[in-house]
C-alpha cells in the first residue's frame, strides 16, 4: 500500500517541521505544496526532507490540495494522506485513518465524533454542520464532518472526484463522492484549535456560506 501524504502550507514555518516528522514514518513520501509562502516554509519542508512544489501566488487551500492530488495520481500512489501544517492534526493519528482506508474510498478525521469541537467557536461549528446537513442530504449519506481537511483517499477513486473549485473543496469533493457511491468512512479524531494563525471561519464568511454553497451544488449536480 503506497502512500504520499499532501500538506498543502502557507507560512506554515513556525509548525511545519514537527509535522513532517511525525508524517514521516507513517508513509512512502512527503509532499509539501507551498502556497506562495514568504516565511521560509519551502526551504524548512526540504531541509526536513519533503518533495516541495511551490506555488507561485496564493491559490488557498483548495488549489493546494488540487496540485498534491495530481501529484499522487501522475506518480501511481495508492492512497493520498491529507494533512494540515499547522500542527492541528496530529500525526498519531494517521495508522488509524491509513487501516480505515483499506475497505474504503475516502476516510475523513471526524471532530464531531469526540468532544474536541466543543473548543470552536460557534460560527465555525455552525459552519461546519451547515455544510454537513446539505452533503448529507443531497448525497444521501451520513457524515458528520464534512469539512474535515485530515483525510485519506483511493487514489484510483479520488481521481473520479477532483474538485474543480478551490472554495469548499472538502464539500465539493465529498458530495461528490457520494453521488459516485464510493465508499465513505469517518473516523474519530480529536482537532484542537490551531495555535498560531487565523481560522478561515468569520462571521463573514459565515454570511456568505448560502451563496456559496448554492455554487458546490450547481457544480456537482449539474456540471460534472
Amino acid at each position: 500500500m503506497q502512500t504520499v501524504a499532501v500538506l498543502p502550507a502557507y507560512n506554515e514555518a513556525d509548525t511545519i517541521g514537527p509535522v513532517i516528522e511525525g508524517t514521516r514514518e507513517h508513509v512512502e513520501e512527503i509532499v509539501v505544496v507551498d502556497d506562495g509562502s514568504s516565511d521560509g516554509t519551502a526551504d524548512l519542508a526540504r531541509e526536513r526532507g519533503a518533495t516541495v512544489i511551490e506555488h507561485v501566488f496564493n491559490t488557498g487551500v483548495g488549489g493546494a490540495v488540487r496540485t498534491g492530488y495530481r501529484y499522487a495520481i501522475e506518480n501511481d500512489y495508492d492512497f493520498v494522506l491529507q494533512i494540515d501544517a499547522d500542527g492541528q492534526h496530529d500525526p498519531a493519528e494517521i495508522p488509524r485513518l491509513l487501516e480505515a482506508a483499506v475497505d474504503a474510498d475516502m476516510v475523513i478525521a471526524s471532530r464531531y465524533r469526540n468532544g474536541s469541537l466543543a473548543e470552536y467557536s460557534f460560527v465555525r461549528r455552525a459552519g461546519i454542520r451547515f455544510f454537513t446537513d446539505v452533503v448529507n442530504v443531497l448525497g444521501s449519506v451520513d457524515v458528520t464532518d464534512v469539512t474535515s481537511g485530515f483525510r485519506v483517499y483511493r487514489v484510483e477513486a479520488l481521481a473520479d472526484i477532483l474538485h474543480r473549485s478551490d472554495d469548499h473543496w472538502a464539500v465539493e469533493q465529498t458530495l461528490e463522492a457520494a453521488r459516485r457511491d464510493q465508499r465513505i468512512v469517518e473516523v474519530s479524531v480529536a482537532m484542537p484549535t490551531r495555535e498560531t494563525g487565523e481560522s478561515q471561519f468569520t462571521l463573514e464568511t459565515f454570511v456568505r456560506y448560502p451563496f456559496r454553497m448554492m455554487d458546490v451544488v450547481l457544480r456537482v449536480l449539474l456540471f460534472r
